[in-house]
């Protein structure tokens, strides 16, 4: 219950970031430190009221998360940051120079939290595991938990705390659990210590805790409506939390005193010691909020914010299921209507407002406000006039207006479904999909029809033609249109002659260079490679053709012999062998006992590197897949082959960027037939962070979100918890208004297993 209190209001406004604001850290009296899904960490300082941007520290590849400061000293005179980002890195900043010093290697998945223990890094990661890094290097890791790890904080004590997406806090001393604090029914997203108390948690399910040391729950605080991203508490006693519900809320001896509306998720909020309030927002924007009356920014900036806010505020509200920015205004009351009782809604400034045509005093009257979802008071829906407990949403696609579906739960879902039809003059055959739709938005579980109902446009008690009368729990999975992925794609298609040309000139350039001469291939072995372009060009003829062994390590002694701006077509010669059901059995043989492909990885991805390499490579790992022989070594390299190629998705070259997503969903398709739940955590985080990449060929990123969605659908439970957790919602919906239209349709399959929660 709030109090009504009111005290903290704007201060300023920093802007400067491209894109969601994702974490804030307060760098003692020097300034702030944020972090962004625009890849950058920045640096404010302190400017009167004000805060001016002082450094942009550029050197993620993907977005950025937790932040830590590391206070000067004689190594940074001006202080530093460490940061962690998807991409899986810790970085070392020197605020100094706004350079980076350190770049931590080792995690496999998204870097999630990060504290400092006397002068050692301590940093978390959705791979599960607790990282401590001295003077550049792993000093120790370990599995702390059996889901990612969300959080980790040091308290004075030294002890560890950490959350986790199993829904659990842990302390630790050293690599030693010493207790396991439960009692969150959701995942753990946020820690802070409260001084002389204990722990504050904030979590997914909406609640925020604060723990004794010794386990007890001290304090259970309930007042957001969706997931609370952060916590922080200050020395006043008072405790600030960031929520998906666009709000940060105060609270003080366990009551909600303020909450301040944001124009987009809050997904951080801390205290600085003057007891100010930093907000990080996905509008991009950082907010400074005062109590102090001579900090409260000119009328005109607060203005403007509550402008903003309002325009923000009417964009989202709906209303009997309708935007409510989209209703008529007044003057549409002017036009009279065509039939008794015939209803319309009219936007009243931030309300919508129903009225119903009275045909014999010729006039509209007036019914009362329409209501809808649950910033209006759990008040029901309404649709022409009528109350429901759902008005949904349906696109049918083909360019067509969104359509109002109306439905009340105690209403037959079938009955409901064939009267819309009918109603929108739309196709009966539509029916099993609707009524799926029906079922799994309005939460109706173990539907079972009426055995003795009949069905007036078939004439037979089966509601889905040749089925049972009973809907069986698999029909009522939701219809996906690209998800889950079934099979691989490979690379097929090559100008074998092209190939056989440029080894052929590439060798002709060595016999001529006197100091490379002995690495040429003689006239004999020229003509073997021209024998295995006929037999690689004749497909009609691959069941029955052979290459000998010496084919093979005549092209495996090039990968090692040759410069490597000349490999290229040799790669992509094994490429093509792969794909021939003799020529891949051979390759195994030889990968199997020597590690020439890893060789090879190593080779193409040194710098500097040559993109026609990399090209290459990335499609004949991909091609692999093709055959279940190379699967157990796929699964075994799996995370030196992502490492390795882990940058391709940025790469200027979209044939690049392509080749790589599509590794990324073969790896996506197999590991979940194998029931790599680790392998899937890792393809996941790769995919997210394609997704996340703004500058991408639509091909790459429709391959990423189709592994994104698959992996969802047939991974394992954490792997759904996992994206949930790092904002697979928000990618999904920005896919979803893409103008590419397998990217929106994917988006919209996303999006509806984010409502599975």
């Amino acid at each position: 219950m709030e109090t009504g209190h009111s005290g903290y209001k704007l201060r300023c406004e920093l802007t400067g970031h491209e894109d969601d604001v994702r974490g804030i850290c307060v760098c003692g009296n020097e300034g702030i430190a944020t972090s962004s899904r625009d890849k950058t960490v920045r640096f404010w300082n302190s400017d009167g009221r004000k805060y001016v941007e002082s450094k942009i520290l550029l050197g993620h590849t993907s977005f950025v998360g937790p932040l830590a400061w590391i206070s000067p000293d004689e190594e940074f005179p001006e202080g530093g940051i460490v940061s962690g980002g998807m991409d899986t890195l810790v970085i070392v900043w020197d605020l100094r120079t706004g350079e980076k010093v350190q770049t931590l290697k080792g995690h496999q998945q998204q870097v999630t939290g990060i504290t400092l223990d006397n002068g050692d890094i301590v940093s978390s990661s959705v791979d599960c595991t607790l990282r401590r890094w001295r003077n550049g290097q792993v000093l120790e890791f370990w599995g702390a938990h059996n889901a990612a790890i969300q959080s980790v904080i040091k308290l004075p004590s030294g002890v560890l705390v950490t959350g986790s997406s199993d829904a659990s806090l842990k302390l630790w001393r050293g690599k030693t659990c010493l207790k396991t604090l439960l009692g969150h029914t959701d995942t753990v997203r946020s820690l802070s210590v409260m001084s002389d108390l204990g722990v504050l948690s904030a979590s997914h399910d909406g609640s925020i805790r604060l723990w004794a040391l010794s386990g007890e729950t001290l304090m259970e605080m309930v007042g957001h409506t969706s997931i609370v991203y952060s916590v922080d508490s200050h020395a006043s006693g008072l405790i600030v939390s960031g929520s998906e519900d666009c709000s940060a809320k105060i609270w003080k001896d366990g009551i909600c005193v303020q909450s301040i509306e944001h124009p987009g998720c809050v997904w951080d909020a801390k205290f600085l010691e003057n007891g100010d309030i930093v907000t990080a927002c996905s509008d991009g924007v950082v907010r400074v909020w005062t109590a102090e009356q001579e900090r409260i920014a000119d009328p005109q900036e607060l203005e403007s914010f509550a402008s903003r806010l309002s325009q923000y505020k009417l964009k989202r509200k709906r209303v009997g299921g309708l935007k409510l920015e989209e209703l008529p205004g007044m003057d549409a009351l002017q036009i009279p209507g065509t039939s008794n009782g015939q209803t319309k809604v009219i936007r009243e400034g931030d309300n919508g407002v129903a009225y119903s045509w009275n045909l014999k005093d010729y006039k509209w009257d007036k019914i009362g406000e329409v209501v809808d979802g649950p910033d209006d008071g759990g008040r029901k829906p309404v649709l022409d006039g009528v109350e429901y407990d759902y008005v949904f949403d349906v696109d049918i696609g083909d360019g067509e207006p969104i359509r109002k579906l109306p439905y009340n739960l105690a209403e037959d879902p079938y009955t409901a479904a064939d009267k819309w039809l009918l109603k929108e003059d739309l196709p009966l055959v539509y029916r099993q999909q609707v009524v799926d739709f029906i079922l799994q938005n309005s939460g109706k579980k173990n539907f079972v029809p009426d055995p003795s109902f009949r069905d007036p446009y078939t004439g037979s008690s089966a509601y889905v033609p040749g089925g049972p009368s009973n809907v069986s729990a698999e029909s009522r999975k939701p219809i996906f249109k690209h998800i889950p992925k079934k099979g691989v794609l490979v690379f097929d298609v090559a100008q074998f002659d092209g190939i056989l040309k440029k080894i052929v000139e590439f060798n002709n350039a060595l016999l001529a260079d006197s100091e490379k001469k002995n690495y040429a291939l003689p006239e004999l072995e020229v003509s073997r490679l021209s024998a295995i372009v006929k037999i690689l060009k004749d497909t009609s003829h691959y069941h029955s053709t052979k290459f000998a062994d010496a084919d093979v390590v005549l092209l495996l002694n090039l990968l090692r012999s040759w410069p490597r701006e000349s490999l290229f077509p040799v790669i992509d010669m094994l490429r093509m062998i792969v794909l021939h059901p003799d020529g891949a059995i051979l390759l195994l043989k030889f990968i199997d006992s020597d590690g020439i492909l890893l060789e090879l990885i190593q080779k193409v991805t040194m710098a500097p590197v040559i993109a026609a390499n990399l090209l290459t490579s990335i499609r004949l790992i991909a091609n692999l897949f093709k055959n279940s022989g190379y699967y157990n070594w796929l699964q075994k390299h799996r995370s030196e082959i992502l490492d390795a190629f882990s940058s391709c998705y940025s790469s200027a070259n979209k044939a690049v960027q392509l080749s790589f997503s599509t590794l990324i969903l073969n790896f996506s398709v197999l590991l979940i037939d194998e029931k790599d739940l680790d392998g899937q955590g890792q393809v996941l985080s790769a995919a997210l962070e394609i997704a996340e990449e703004e500058n991408l060929e639509a091909d790459s990123k429709f391959r990423a979100l189709v592994a994104i969605g698959s992996l969802m659908v047939e991974g394992g439970d954490d792997i759904k918890r996992t994206a949930l957790d790092f904002d697979v919602e928000s990618i999904a919906q920005k896919a979803k208004i893409s103008k590419d239209a397998k990217i929106a349709e994917v988006g919209a399959d996303i999006e509806l297993l984010t409502k599975e929660r």
